[in-house]
């Protein structure tokens, strides 16, 4: 089954390795997913209330992702695993807070 790079490049010097297999999605994806697995589950244990603060401070959790990525994309320096991964981890935290207020407010209009 062929992997779809809408969701992700999946290049292998930007993916992690494990025992000579690489995983599915590269550095910055799998600290994303990371970051939405960590945020989910504390966010079960202790209930948040979603106001603009919240929002204000995801939107400021995407920063250094979104530096990271463009920066290596417009070829001004080139990033490392170590911190696609950790800027990844942070804006996977600061993305699912974003969605989870967008959800809120769609949620709350169409009620």
């Amino acid at each position: 089954m062929k992997y779809s790079k809408l969701l992700c490049h999946r290049m292998p010097e930007r993916s992690f390795h494990y025992k000579n297999h690489q995983f599915p999605v590269c550095a910055r994806c799998t600290g994303f997913y990371t970051g939405l697995a960590i945020f989910l589950i504390y966010k079960s244990l202790f209930p948040i209330n979603y106001t603009i603060t919240l929002f204000i401070i995801s939107i400021i959790l995407l920063i250094p992702t979104s530096i990271d990525g463009f920066t290596q994309y417009l070829g001004l320096r080139e990033s490392n695993n170590k911190l696609r991964f950790i800027t990844g981890l942070i804006g996977g935290i600061g993305l699912i807070i974003l969605f989870k207020i967008i959800l809120k407010i769609i949620y709350g209009v169409f009620l």
